[in-house]
């Protein structure tokens, strides 16, 4: 199996790196990181990515993954990046998704009348792409995958090693990396947020909304492939 990480300046590395330590694990795997050259592509925090392939030199997927992050604005904008991403989902078995990579995916016309999640913060926004938003941590419709914000990639990369290797040996793999959460606060998702953490996160939230929003409504919707 060929599987596709897209990585683009400004991404959020946990988006790419949990789902990529995840499914690196998959037997007979085969796993690229691709780019738009091989230079090295800069997160949203000090760590450096380095691609493994072009678009113009990747296989055919039978994989291809979206992460999110605050670079989505710009990917969502860049031709060669869109024009990559309706070709590869054309044959690909998985078109999937992480975080606000959904709008990637949204915005190349992938979701259109598809059920998806993304990023809490965002999730009212996924009907500007066509999608129909559903506040799961994983979502599936047909061969789309989507996933929440940020760490529930992990998550949604264990959903899809079930899906292609079956549950045994996801679980295997979910012992491997001792994925087992006991997360100090009971704050991760804003249904159980104290009032007062959430209009902190809210109020970060709120400049990088309207940003966003401008994005969307230049951006053209077309399923191209």
């Amino acid at each position: 199996m060929q599987i596709g990480f897209v990585i683009f300046p400004k991404l959020t590395q946990l988006d790419f790196t949990g789902p990529l330590q995840v499914l690196a694990r998959l037997p007979g795997a085969t796993l690229h990181v691709v780019a738009k050259t091989l230079q090295p592509v800069a997160s949203d925090s000090v760590l450096m990515l380095m691609p493994t392939t072009t678009f113009a030199d990747c296989p055919t997927l039978d994989l291809l993954c979206i992460p999110g992050g605050f670079g989505v604005d710009q990917a969502m904008e860049d031709e060669e990046t869109m024009a990559f991403v309706r070709r590869q989902s054309a044959a690909a078995k998985y078109v999937t998704s992480v975080c606000t990579g959904a709008f990637i995916l949204g915005a190349a016309g992938l979701l259109r009348g598809r059920k998806a999640t993304t990023h809490w913060a965002y999730h009212h926004l996924l009907p500007r792409v066509g999608a129909i938003p559903v506040k799961e941590r994983v979502v599936r419709d047909g061969n789309r995958f989507t996933g929440g914000g940020v760490t529930a990639g992990i998550d949604f990369a264990l959903t899809l090693m079930a899906e292609i290797a079956g549950p045994d040996i996801a679980q295997a793999v979910q012992l491997s990396i001792e994925y087992d959460p006991h997360p100090p606060f009971n704050s991760g998702s804003p249904r159980v947020a104290q009032q007062a953490v959430k209009e902190v996160v809210d109020e970060r939230y709120a400049a990088r909304l309207g940003t966003f929003e401008a994005v969307l409504s230049r951006v053209r919707q077309d399923p191209g492939a």
